[in-house]
């Protein structure tokens, strides 16, 4: 999965460390650009607004990792199947899902085994058509329909694969680097006394000792090099690098090396029947729930309760869906997911994840077009390789090629950065787009829940930015109940920030742009303008008939197996 590795850039060789109190930063993303002086998404504002209100309680969907769901700042606002009793063995509501208490793993086997690393899609679908195109001649003038689609796709998938000359010497680097940083970190193990330490502690730390010098020295010079974020422990920092190289070094094998079928062996789901959907078990915290932890406490960490972190969102239930692994994302898995968050009454679903190829289109298509006719809102992160996505897709988007329309529902979110930390209002990772990317919000430096029970850390990606999105979302649809999805979309991305006098720097680039540039708003989020707007919207009034949903997925799908 794109979205949870470290973006190496071409700056990768070049010093860059910038000294601020970064403790100060812990929340800046709520924060208002004229009380604080930070660009967060004035969230106080916004709650001082909807004072003396009421609100309805929302339930938001999280498609991601898992969760840690006894998480001190997140057990107590989990969503709760009350249809179902826990560990009775019985499917109580007769959804088809055994146990389904907190939501469900679709990337579970049902004797409780957890699939944790994946392969890129792109490695999948040009191994599964490599025997019949691979150093043949093929005549595109005498290939049916279905083939040329099978054609096309797999030359893509080998243009995916393809790495370039300057990311290969990047990776080089950065793997010679990193033994190096490890033996530096094993001296200040050893001289600190202790196991785990920030960039901060290290430079309090006062060695006696040449080898302790010279480690510490090169330890902050490492990090400076990398530009690896001061508050990440060495242990996180280290575990997060070494997953990097790996996946690098599978995809740079990923041609010769067929990707081993981790699915047929622990899922045994008929993966090319999307009728066949009652496979998983309800472990939805799963083996890795790091991501999908954050992702939850940016939405809805248990406001004011003098723990942690404050959410974005109050009033709201998370329900935990688990559907992407260590890698990239099956369709048929984030199809399902989505029907299933739609039919357990979810009102926002957000979706940080992300991959550069899309062999089930279709099926996720009529899941967003589900979606969109049950007026649930979609909330996608835009990706974090600082692309175009307008000149290369995305997935999942709004673009419904199996309608040959447009999902009203959906949002596709950029990561915005804060000015006075990066010298920019952009991310440098964040994948950007005229008319594919619809909103940026805050995705650097963001404070969270971190699996362990009572953990917090920074995180940085389009992947926080999308969560703080559903989060204001949550409070629209809390506050305002009876605005539809697309409305609730329409006061989001009518009520942004924009920078129309800010230049700002291209993600990837030096080349300054304007925002009005990379995406359809032209800003950044503003929750208290956004709930300004939202609150003089009449409500439409739409009524959904039967024959209007999808009919091949899940119209007709079968009801239990």
């Amino acid at each position: 999965m794109q979205l949870r590795k470290i973006t190496i850039l071409a700056g990768l060789l070049i010093i860059h460390f910038i000294a601020n109190a970064q403790a100060d930063l812990k929340g800046w993303h709520l924060l208002d650009p004229g009380s604080d002086s930070l660009h967060g998404i004035s969230l106080q504002r916004t709650y001082d607004f909807l004072k003396g209100k009421k609100s309805q309680p929302v339930v938001v969907a999280v498609i991601d990792s898992g969760i840690d769901t006894a998480h001190e700042d997140l057990k107590n606002i989990l969503w709760r199947n009350t249809k179902e009793i826990p560990g009775n063995g019985i499917d109580d509501d007769g959804n088809g899902y055994i146990d389904d208490v907190h939501g469900w793993n679709f990337i579970g086997g049902k004797d409780g085994r957890n699939i944790g690393k994946e392969s890129m899609e792109a490695s999948r679908v040009y191994h599964r058509y490599k025997e019949k195109f691979d150093k043949k001649h093929i005549d595109e003038s005498k290939l049916t329909s279905t083939e040329k689609e099978e054609y096309a796709l797999w030359k893509k998938a080998a243009e995916l694969l393809n790495i370039d000359r300057d990311e290969q010497v990047a990776v080089m680097f950065l793997e010679v680097a990193y033994k190096a940083a490890k033996k530096h970190e094993k001296v200040l193990i050893s001289e600190m006394k202790k196991e785990s330490f920030t960039a901060e502690e290290v430079e309090k730390f006062q060695p006696t000792t040449q080898p302790g010098k010279q480690a510490k020295m090169g330890y902050l010079t490492f990090l400076k090099i990398t530009e690896m974020e001061r508050e990440e422990t060495n242990t996180s920092m280290f575990s997060q690098l070494e997953e990097y190289l790996a996946d690098k070094k599978m995809a740079q094998d990923a041609k010769e090396i067929a990707p081993v079928n981790y699915r047929e062996e622990i899922i045994k789901d008929d993966y090319f029947n999307i009728g066949d959907r009652y496979y998983g078990n309800n472990d939805v915290m799963g083996p890795s729930p790091t991501h999908g932890t954050h992702v939850s406490g940016i939405i809805a960490a248990e406001r004011n309760n003098g723990v942690g972190v404050d959410g974005v969102a109050s009033n709201v239930k998370i329900m935990t869906i688990r559907a992407v692994p260590d890698g990239d994302e099956y369709d048929k898995d984030i199809a399902l997911a989505i029907k299933y968050a739609v039919d357990n009454g979810a009102k926002v679903i957000n979706m940080s994840f992300g991959k550069g190829l899309s062999p089930e289109k279709k099926w996720v298509d009529e899941a967003v077009r589900y979606a969109e006719l049950k007026d649930v809102l979609l909330v996608h992160a835009a990706g974090n390789d600082g692309k175009n996505n307008d000149e290369e897709a995305s997935y999942p988007n709004r673009n419904l090629k199996t309608y040959n329309s447009t999902a009203s529902n959906f949002i596709s979110v950029g990561a915005s950065s804060d000015f006075i930390v990066s010298n920019n209002l952009v991310a440098d990772f964040s994948n950007y787009g005229k008319s594919s990317v619809d909103v940026f919000a805050p995705g650097v430096k963001i404070y969270s829940t971190l699996p362990g029970g009572n953990a917090y850390g920074f995180q940085k990606g389009t992947s926080m930015a999308a969560p703080v999105v559903s989060g204001v979302a949550a409070i629209i649809r809390s506050h305002f109940p009876k605005l539809s999805a697309k409305q609730v979309k329409y006061a989001i991305e009518a009520s942004v920030d924009k920078f129309d006098n800010t230049p700002v720097n291209k993600p990837g680039s030096k080349e300054k742009t304007a925002y009005s540039e990379l995406c359809t708003s032209g800003g950044k989020i503003n929750a208290y303008r956004a709930i300004k707007l939202a609150s003089t919207l009449q409500p439409e009034v739409k009524e959904v008939k039967k024959e209007q949903l999808p009919p091949s997925t899940f119209k007709n799908m079968p009801v239990k197996q």
